[in-house]
């Protein structure tokens, strides 16, 4: 990866992987562990900063056989250059990313609160892209798959289970135990857990239209594991609508334990439930428009999140 030269756009003439080499070596202080980053001899290190050096008229580093080490100069200098480097990498990387149709804005939907793996890969996702904006828009809990459909984001945070044949899903991740949340008030408010037959004695928040019904069906099934008919609660289009049905002692609702802690509250108790499959996250998008930026994006969720592909979804309940 040696490269070619880049002109004298730097002032001095500098190649590029000449001040690559300095920034690494001036890290490592070491000529056989920066050669191992640059992917080159140890010799080829040499060359490189002798040739900056040369540029410069100065040394930048003492070495000897035992150590490495900046002069007072290489020190003014890497001070100077790092910020500099990075704006120019960046410059590069925006260019490079644009040139690859990665440039633009990427608008991502999510339910009720964007899950802390989301976040962290939308972090990660800028790091790398940084000529990419990502826009992060919630999408009403009632509606899960209207606004990737619409256009209105190119792919959507939601739960599953996803069974529409225009969407593609994918990666799955965030698998978490389910719990109820109940007011204060409710009998089950004081208990350390419940079983899922005992959800026939608890309506259930229901997500309104237009959600397909067995979308709805999962996030509150309307009989136990066992057959027993479980209550209708009032249907609800948001998720703090439903949390709001909850703390006025009107149903339960069901969550996973990660939404569960972000909204814990004094007039709401969330006990665990046994008996149910876990909750699941899945990014979708419509099957017709896999763009770059997306795969991308992906990668990077599927990397932070230790999410998993699914080429088949079953019709469980997810919460």
């Amino acid at each position: 990866m040696d490269g070619d030269r880049q002109g004298d756009g730097m002032g001095v003439g500098a190649d590029f992987r000449e001040l690559e080499c300095f920034l690494v070596l001036a890290e490592e202080l070491h000529f056989g562990r920066a050669g191992e980053r640059l992917y080159v001899s140890q010799g080829r290190v040499s060359q490189l900063l002798r040739s900056l050096e040369g540029r410069i008229g100065a040394r930048l580093f003492d070495r000897t056989s035992r150590r490495v080490a900046l002069t007072p100069l290489g020190e003014r200098f890497l001070a100077g250059l790092r910020p500099a480097y990075a704006s120019l990498a960046g410059v590069v990387e925006e260019a490079r990313d644009a040139a690859r149709g990665m440039g633009g804005t990427l608008r991502i939907g999510f339910q009720g609160m964007a899950d802390g793996g989301v976040t962290e890969a939308v972090g990660a996702f800028q790091d790398r892209h940084p000529g990419c904006a990502v826009e992060l828009v919630e999408i009403p809990l009632s509606d899960p798959f209207g606004a990737v459909r619409g256009g209105e984001v190119d792919a959507a945070v939601v739960l599953l289970p996803v069974a529409e044949p225009s969407l593609a899903v994918g990666p799955v991740f965030s698998r978490q135990p389910q719990t109820l949340a109940v007011s204060v008030r409710h009998p089950f408010a004081g208990r350390t857990g419940i079983a899922a037959e005992e959800l026939a004695d608890c309506p259930l928040v229901v997500p309104g239209g237009p959600a397909p019904a067995y979308w709805r069906e999962a996030q509150a099934p309307a009989v136990t594991p066992g057959g027993r008919p479980v209550p209708r609660g009032p249907e609800v289009t948001t998720l703090q609508e439903g949390i709001t049905a909850t703390a006025a002692g009107r149903a339960g609702m069901l969550l996973c334990r990660a939404t569960a802690d972000y909204h814990a509250r004094r007039d709401i108790a969330f006990v665990p439930v046994t008996g149910l499959p876990d909750s699941a996250l899945a990014l979708v998008r419509q099957r017709a428009g896999a763009t770059e930026r997306l795969r991308a994006f992906g990668r990077v969720l599927t990397a932070v999140t230790g999410g998993t592909a699914a080429a088949a979804v079953p019709l469980v309940k997810q919460g």
